[in-house]
């Protein structure tokens, strides 16, 4: 098992920037590639960032892209994601994911493990 904790949501206005973390413990060894993914009220959840293993490649949904940056420090089990020039659209609930399989084109393509959750609102 694999247990992920998120933290650093919050409120902020638009244009201005959060920066979430991922915590993960347990057997970590178990995956590899990790992602974020958001929920707004009464929609789908949808993947925002993607990140391999090694961290050497990472995936953005063109709605993110330029705006977000997901990284990762394995020494530490842990995965970031910053956000800048944010937008109300950006309010969801964003959650961290862990998985075996990355690629280019979806990022995390199957997550094996959930985070509980962050609240993140995009507001003035």
């Amino acid at each position: 098992q694999v247990q992920l904790v998120e933290s650093g949501g919050g409120l902020v206005q638009p244009g201005g920037s959060l920066r979430l973390s991922c915590a993960a413990s347990g057997h970590t060894s178990s995956t590899n590639a990790m992602g974020w993914f958001r929920q707004a009220p009464g929609k789908e959840r949808e993947s925002v960032a993607g990140i391999s293993g090694s961290g050497s490649s990472t995936y953005y949904p063109q709605s993110v892209k330029g705006r977000f940056t997901i990284s990762r420090d394995n020494a530490k089990n842990t995965v970031y994601l910053q956000m800048n020039s944010l937008k109300p659209e950006d309010t969801a609930v964003y959650y961290c994911a862990a998985g075996r399989v990355y690629n280019d084109y979806v990022g995390l393509v199957k997550s094996d493990y959930w985070g509980q959750g962050t609240q993140v609102t995009v507001s003035s």
